[in-house]
């Protein structure tokens, strides 16, 4: 599939790696569906371009997953990809995690990505073609301290993903999920729980992170090949990516 000629839908495209694909997406000639909480930040990312459309939805809630799907096919008339970005990190100890936390936690990391996917499968099946993209962590390729909660979400999101490829299979839709490295944005600063060690440990790694707009241009690879698993993960951290 081409991105420049699909419509996207991206979670979590106020900052980050969803702003940096969804200007990506933009820029290559896509008509693009950007959703996240912070609705001032969309619009003002709307307004750069006639094919983008804002809408404020928390994907935690069916009803604004609705409203957001209705609105887009309102406005483009299909949905071709959905990029499943929108998460957020928790940092603790296993005896230190909190139930209720890593419950919320759980909630949008993992179960909100299947909601998105079961929100646009109807559509893209009668489109007879589809892209779904969720992206993971590449800390679920290792195993690292205080990291339980995260990764484990992310984990189950990497299975979600592979079986949904497998019940799609004969759809036209592929699932595929995406494994960034560390990457330089605002995740480490909006933690669930934990956020001194994470801010530590962006700060270690902020000579070899990669950009948002490296992911960017990964996702937008992955529309066009379909490929099952892309992960931009050094092979020292358990990964296959070479510079």
């Amino acid at each position: 599939m081409k991105p420049e000629e699909a419509v996207i839908m991206i979670t979590g495209a106020s900052s980050g790696i969803g702003e940096a694909t969804a200007r990506a997406a933009l820029q290559a000639g896509a008509r693009v569906i950007l959703l996240a909480r912070r609705k001032q930040r969309i619009d003002a990312l709307a307004e750069t371009s006639v094919n983008a459309l804002a809408v404020a939805c928390d994907v935690t809630q069916a009803a604004q997953i609705d409203n957001a799907v209705r609105l887009g096919m309102a406005r483009f008339g299909r949905i071709d990809v959905l990029i499943n970005n929108a998460g957020q990190g928790l940092y603790a100890a296993i005896d230190e995690i909190d139930a209720a936390e890593f419950r919320a936690l759980l909630d949008l990391n993992l179960i909100a990505p299947l909601m998105m996917m079961q929100a646009v499968i109807p559509q893209m099946r009668r489109q007879g073609a589809g892209r779904i993209i969720n992206v993971s962590s590449g800390a679920t390729l290792s195993t690292y301290p205080g990291s339980a909660a995260y990764t484990s979400s992310k984990a189950g999101l990497n299975m979600l993903s592979g079986v949904a490829r497998l019940d799609l299979a004969d759809t036209g839709i592929t699932v595929s999920v995406v494994y960034p490295f560390i990457t330089a944005s605002e995740f480490y600063q909006s933690v669930k729980s934990g956020q001194d060690m994470a801010i530590e440990q962006a700060q270690q790694s902020a000579t070899f992170a990669h950009s948002p707009e490296r992911v960017a241009e990964t996702l937008l690879a992955v529309i066009r090949s379909g490929e099952a698993q892309v992960d931009l993960v050094p092979r020292a951290y358990g990964g296959s990516y070479e510079e």
